[in-house]
């Protein structure tokens, strides 16, 4: 980790500095009137088996101040604990992030890779990332909010899809996990991690009591959720069999190990490199499924999550991401949004009771469908639980489902189960580019 000198005098570092957070990003571009859905720093991917060679070629050819995943325990990243750093390597999925000041110094564009012995293999903007439902218009306007206004507009996540004023459900189990086969599965998810990458989780919930998790926060804030949205998506892959009282069982790996990686804050906004430290991270320990409920739409592949995908499947893991709610059916089908577009990741489409596509989804590189409306999982306290709509709900299902099917098999990790997952699907009379092979199921 690059350390500053005792009593020596603190840098003054620019505002796209490595250990900036996503709020200071955002209002650095707004004041500056740049493009808002980038966040002035850049993303390097190096070359398969070039990691090394890589975070070499930055220090010594560069020049620049180094940091490392591997400096942290476990990975678990701090940005704000990279010092002076002008660069930050994750070397699980090897990608680095260079601050846009450092980028711009050295002219650090695309055609920065074209040398034939470089360990490079592209250099492209930092994009902002969000939950899946969150418009960037709103999340602009939470920024500048105080932040204990944040907590008054919880329940406007899904732009609307919510269902006000939920109250608990007859016990059995949501329509969700009866359409996945859930309740009649013998598998528990035993043994498996599971890594939930969003807005956190309330640790505190009583309907999790005596679970083991690990945490870690990519933002600067708690990993306590003041949003929702995380606790919502791991509870529906990782909640429990039967909550207390006469309340429906709407969690599928309830044995799971949980990986909470708040890489999202309170407000439901990110940065690329946020994800892409959480993503790091579940791989280093060995994580066999990664939820992401999040995303940028109208963001192209990024070859630094392809490579993400790429080494997570490689390292025995399976990336599942949403692939988002910016359509409006039927007069207009928008495509899935970055991550999801990756082909290394899995991505996934929402689904109505009936199995109809939803009319929000997004569209084209869809690998399969998951439950995604009027959907029913935890919430932080003290409303406990919650009803809402989304390809952020539909994710978790299949990631529970990955768990089930990783408990039944030790061979079922990486491209062996996120092959198994598309081979039992359920068969939709949709097209492949709504639903991809399916309806999720349960081993």
């Amino acid at each position: 980790m690059v350390k500053r000198t005792k009593g020596a005098t603190t840098p003054k570092l620019s505002a796209l500095h490595i250990a900036a957070t996503p709020d200071d990003l955002l209002l650095s571009a707004l004041q500056q009137g740049g493009d808002t859905s980038k966040t002035g720093r850049s993303l390097v991917t190096f070359k398969e088996g070039a990691g090394e060679a890589g975070m070499k070629a930055l220090k010594t050819r560069h020049g620049l101040r180094v940091a490392s995943a591997r400096d942290f325990t476990k990975q678990a990243v701090s940005f704000q604990g990279t010092g002076d750093a002008e660069a930050l390597v994750f070397p699980e999925i090897g990608v680095a992030l260079v601050s846009g000041e450092a980028a711009a110094a050295r002219a650090m564009t695309k055609g920065f890779a074209a040398a034939a012995d470089s360990p490079v293999d592209s250099i492209d903007p930092e994009y902002f990332m969000y939950a899946s439902g969150v418009n960037p218009n709103d999340y602009l306007k939470g920024v500048l909010r105080a932040a204990q206004m944040i907590y008054a507009d919880l329940g406007e996540l899904e732009e609307g899809l919510e269902q006000p004023d939920v109250v608990a459900e007859v016990a059995g189990a949501t329509w969700g996990l009866t359409a996945c086969k859930v309740p009649p599965s013998t598998k528990n998810g035993t043994g498996i991690k599971v890594a939930i990458l969003d807005t956190g989780f309330d640790l505190g919930h009583p309907e999790f009591t005596g679970r083991s998790f690990v945490t870690n926060t990519f933002v600067g804030q708690p990993v306590e959720d003041l949003n929702g949205h995380g606790t919502h998506t791991a509870g529906t892959a990782c909640g429990p069999q039967s909550p207390a009282g006469p309340i429906q069982r709407y969690g599928i790996g309830f044995r799971t190990q949980i990986f909470i990686g708040k890489v999202l804050s309170n407000a439901g906004g990110g940065t690329q490199a946020g994800v892409l430290a959480g993503m790091n991270w579940a791989i280093a320990n060995r994580c066999a499924v990664i939820s992401m409920s999040l995303g940028a739409d109208g963001v192209p592949p990024q070859p630094s999550y392809t490579q993400a995908g790429s080494r997570a499947l490689a390292a025995g893991c399976l990336i599942i991401a949403a692939s988002g709610n910016a359509s409006n059916r039927p007069a207009m089908i928008a495509p899935a949004g970055s991550p999801a577009n990756s082909p290394t990741i899995v991505s996934v489409g929402a689904v109505d009771s009936a199995l109809r596509i939803a009319n929000f989804s997004s569209g084209g590189k869809v690998d399969i469908a998951g439950p995604g409306v009027n959907v029913f999982s935890s919430w932080p306290r003290p409303r406990l639980h919650n009803t809402i709509s989304g390809t952020s709900m539909a994710t978790p299902h299949v990631t529970g489902c990955a768990a089930l099917w990783a408990q039944s098999s030790a061979s079922l990790r990486g491209p062996a189960l996120r092959a198994k997952l598309i081979a039992t699907a359920k068969h939709l009379p949709l097209p492949p580019t709504d639903v991809g092979a399916g309806l999720v199921q349960a081993p």
